[in-house]
């Protein structure tokens, strides 16, 4: 019979079991049930089974407790504070401030410009992964800017969600009887020119994707709810007063708008939108963007996902895009929940139906 492990006498049986029940932390919970156990003679075997900890890591713990006694028992790493810290507060703070200006290459940042950046502001080697941590540590993010027109004006743009707002109040209380809905409407250019995208491929493997370089288009419009996610779509080659006369019309027919129904259609000042020319049914709405404003209208949302099929691919023609873009399009019509997660945004004025 192999002889047991003998356990020197820092604690009794009592005491190592009151220990053992009463430990709040799971590991020295575990640590004090395998001293406990031993000591009460059984075999390491069935210590082993009963703890799942290995022999090997058994026979480590109680050539420590023999040698020492009860404090080398439990989770170290509680009492571990780690190296010091490489910046202190004042470095940090430092950095932080540097982060929100140009790179101090006359760049953009990256985790090896932060590297180079805090090995000359604490005189020590810092490695660019490193600079990448203290990127992430300092709550920065890599986002790509959402681009704004200069002239863009913040102030007017705030003021047009509240006329949005009002112009539906308006639209209820001049037809009581009638239900009311707030869409929108743009046009997306479609062709031959390459859509990149970033994809996941395997690591160590650089994707390559095959362009072809010729200048034929179509036009997408769009028509959306955001409040449903509801989604109309028309694709022709030109964008001009006429043909947006003929869509208009073909949208209020689908859609039955007329004295029963209206709809508040919130659009950019394209020429071919304001056009005095313009057709516009009855019981539609036209309501102007503020100038240079994309990013108050929903349907801009739309287009990443139009052009997902076409990423990263090169088609001999135009006709070859029309129908995958057609394919996209008759599936979101089924994806409501996801396109009105991305265009019913906050402000939205959300219509709500009599009952």
């Amino acid at each position: 019979m192999p002889k047991r492990i003998t356990i020197a006498h820092h604690l009794s049986l009592n005491e190592l079991e009151n220990r053992y029940r009463q430990a709040k932390d799971p590991v020295e919970r575990s640590h004090y049930q395998i001293i406990w156990l031993l000591a009460s003679g059984r075999p390491t075997e069935e210590v082993a089974a009963i703890t799942s900890y290995s022999r090997n890591w058994i026979y480590e713990l109680v050539w420590g407790y023999n040698r020492v006694g009860p404090k080398t028992l439990g989770d170290g790493r509680h009492q571990n504070p780690g190296p010091k810290p490489k910046l202190d507060d004042v470095q940090q703070a430092n950095l932080l401030q540097a982060l929100r200006g140009p790179a101090i290459d006359g760049g953009l940042w990256n985790g090896r410009i932060v590297a180079d950046y805090l090995s000359e502001l604490i005189g020590q080697p810092i490695s660019r992964q490193q600079g990448w941590e203290y990127l992430k540590q300092m709550g920065q993010r890599l986002r790509v800017p959402r681009p704004e027109h200069q002239e863009a004006d913040p102030e007017e743009q705030e003021a047009w969600k509240k006329k949005l707002t009002q112009e539906l109040k308006r639209i209820q209380a001049e037809h009581p009887d009638a239900d009311v809905e707030v869409w929108c409407e743009d046009e997306h250019r479609i062709g031959l020119q390459p859509v990149n995208r970033r994809i996941w491929v395997e690591e160590g493997s650089q994707p390559v994707a095959i362009v072809k370089w010729k200048r034929e288009w179509l036009w997408l419009y769009a028509f959306v709810q955001p409040q449903t996610g509801e989604t109309y779509w028309w694709i022709l080659p030109y964008v001009n007063t006429k043909l947006f006369s003929w869509v208009l019309k073909d949208f209020a027919q689908h859609f039955g708008v007329g004295k029963s129904k209206r709809i508040i259609l919130p659009l950019d000042q394209a020429g071919w939108h304001m056009s005095q020319q313009l057709e516009v049914p009855e019981g539609i709405h036209l309501v102007p963007l503020p100038p240079y404003s994309p990013e108050v209208q929903p349907a801009e949302r739309l287009w990443p996902l139009v052009n997902e099929p076409l990423a990263n691919a090169a088609f001999e023609t135009i006709a070859e895009v029309e129908e995958l873009v057609v394919q996209r399009c008759r599936r979101l019509l089924g994806q409501q929940k996801l396109i009105q997660g991305l265009t019913f945004y906050h402000w939205w004025p959300e219509v709500i139906q009599a009952a």
